[in-house]
């Protein structure tokens, strides 16, 4: 990845939404913790505002399982030290014990820190 000092790439942003996916099927809350910026804000399905801390103890928890997470990147934009990228979930696994299945359209914010790109907010919606 890039330092702060040079230009944030389509390339950066697309090789780190495929390490989130992966932190996201593992749990791996030590990777999660570094690239979630401590004041993110992401809104869920349902409406709900959710915060890193909670993100990471719902996987802390083992309350949110993925058995099925298929990826498709619709559009990358470079905005000076931020990314946003778009992407579509075909997803299966469930949460708090819940059933989740279909479709789902993420937008996420990547900005760049002296210590990396993190997330700094984003949202998702149900397509089916």
């Amino acid at each position: 990845m890039n330092n702060n000092d040079a230009q944030i790439t389509k390339t950066d942003i697309q090789e780190l939404e495929q390490l989130l996916l992966e932190a996201i099927k593992k749990s791996d809350t030590v990777f999660l913790d570094k690239v979630l910026h401590d004041d993110l804000l992401f809104i869920v399905p349902g409406g709900n505002v959710i915060t890193k801390e909670m993100d990471l103890a719902s996987h802390r928890a083992g309350e949110m399982v993925v058995e099925e997470i298929i990826p498709e990147i619709e559009q990358v934009t470079i905005i000076g030290d931020t990314g946003v990228v778009t992407i579509v979930y075909d997803s299966k696994g469930s949460m708090l014990g819940n059933p989740i299945r279909g479709k789902f359209r993420y937008i996420r914010f990547w900005k760049q820190f002296p210590d990396g790109l993190k997330v700094i907010g984003g949202s998702c919606t149900q397509l089916q």
